[in-house]
């Protein structure tokens, strides 16, 4: 028990130290390198977010019969290509509305495609990040949801009905769930 009460006072404090430091508050400065690095790091974590997929085909191929092998792999490629393209004209709008709600602050949507806001490269958008890097970083993950999809069924439905669903998936329910 002493164990936790100190722990507990230890978290307490940090959270004072950084309440009183600015953290709380969106007061941090943050330099160029570390921008840098944080985008390089995203990207990173975008690369491996990517090789997952590699990881859900091979999974699916070897609990699926041979004959779908070919099925499999076109299905987790596709869906990298759809989930970015869907993503991109409609997805990001949705799931990053800003200002832009259309129905309380559950369902929004701004113009439709990627629009660069203004100071999108620097990180005036994010502190940690420019806006491309958050979409391909969100996009990426709404590809992968949908990938998990597509394990759950295997050998159960057509290719052409998983396509469509992946795409009403990741443009619609997904940044729906993700705003």
């Amino acid at each position: 028990m002493n164990y936790f009460k100190r722990n507990l006072k230890f978290v307490g404090a940090t959270g004072l130290l950084m309440m009183s430091s600015g953290v709380f508050a969106g007061e941090v400065a943050i330099s160029d390198e570390m921008f840098a690095i944080n985008n390089t790091w995203m990207f990173v974590s975008v690369f491996l977010v990517f090789i997952m997929h590699l990881g859900f085909a091979s999974l699916e191929v070897g609990l699926t019969r041979q004959k779908n092998t070919v099925n499999i792999l076109f299905k987790n490629t596709a869906i990298v290509a759809i989930g970015f393209l869907t993503y991109a004209l409609i997805g990001f709008a949705m799931m990053y509305p800003g200002t832009d709600w259309i129905f309380g602050k559950v369902f929004g949507c701004t113009k439709i495609g990627l629009n660069l806001p203004e100071g999108g490269l620097t990180s005036a958008y994010n502190v940690g990040y420019t806006y491309w890097t958050d979409f391909m970083f969100q996009g990426m993950f709404a590809a992968t949801a949908a990938t998990i999809v597509s394990g759950a069924v295997a050998e159960r439905i057509k290719l052409s009905s998983f396509l469509i669903f992946s795409a009403i998936y990741i443009a619609f329910i997904y940044p729906l769930i993700g705003s």
